[in-house]
C-alpha cells in the first residue's frame, strides 16, 4: 500500500488531486491562473468542496481562460451567482475578474506569469523535509512576500495563507511528507 501525506487518506477526490497533481511544478501560465481562482474559491471552504466543484468551475470560468475571464461583465457576474454548481459568493467571482486583469497585466510586464512567480523562491522548489502534516505552516516569510507583490498588482484573496496554499500545489515548495510516496516523484517532474 502506497504512503500518501495524511491530509489527503481516505478520500478519493483527495487522493487523486494529491497522487497526480498536488506539489508537481507548475511553468504552464493558464495552470497558474486556475490555481489562483481555485485557491480564492476555497477561502474559508475545505479543499475538498472546490475538487467535487472542479468540473463546474471549469465550465463556469471557460477553462480558466485569463483573457475571457478578465472580460466578464456584470450579466456574467449575475450569471456566475446563480450557477449552483460553483461557489456563489460576490465577493470571491469578482476577485476573479480582477485577478485575471492583474494576471495579464503581469504577463505582459514579465513576459510571463510563470517568471514572474517563481521569482519568490529564486527558480526552483524549496525542497521542506515534514514528517508530520502539523510541522507544515500556514505560511512563510516566501509567502508573505507574494501575497504584498500580488495584492500591490492589484489581486484579492492572496493572502498569505491562500500562497502559501499556493505554492504547495504549484511545486514551489515541496511539502509532500518524507515518507509519501510523491515526495521524491514531484522532485522528478
Amino acid at each position: 500500500m502506497k504512503h500518501r501525506c495524511q491530509w489527503a487518506e481516505g478520500n478519493v477526490y483527495n487522493e487523486v488531486y494529491h497522487d497526480t497533481k498536488w506539489g508537481v511544478p507548475v511553468h504552464e501560465d493558464r495552470l497558474f491562473f486556475e490555481m489562483i481562482v481555485l485557491d480564492g474559491m476555497q477561502a474559508g471552504l475545505s479543499w475538498l468542496t472546490i475538487l467535487k466543484k472542479y468540473d463546474n468551475f471549469v465550465r463556469a470560468y471557460d477553462a480558466f481562460d485569463p483573457e475571457k475571464v478578465a472580460l466578464y461583465d456584470d450579466q456574467k457576474v449575475l450569471e456566475l451567482l446563480q450557477d449552483a454548481g460553483i461557489i456563489r459568493n460576490k465577493l470571491k467571482i469578482r476577485a476573479a475578474i480582477q485577478n485575471a486583469k492583474a494576471f495579464l497585466a503581469i504577463q505582459k510586464e514579465y513576459g510571463s506569469f510563470d517568471t514572474y512567480i517563481w521569482q519568490f523562491v529564486d527558480g526552483k522548489t524549496i525542497k521542506n523535509t515534514r514528517k508530520h502534516r502539523h510541522e507544515i505552516p500556514a505560511k512563510t516569510k516566501e509567502a508573505e512576500e507574494m501575497s504584498k507583490d500580488l495584492l500591490r498588482h492589484g489581486f484579492k484573496f492572496v493572502g498569505p495563507t491562500i500562497c502559501y496554499a499556493f505554492m504547495q500545489a504549484a511545486g514551489l515548495v515541496n511539502d509532500h511528507e518524507v515518507a509519501c510516496f510523491r515526495y521524491t516523484e514531484v522532485e522528478a517532474k
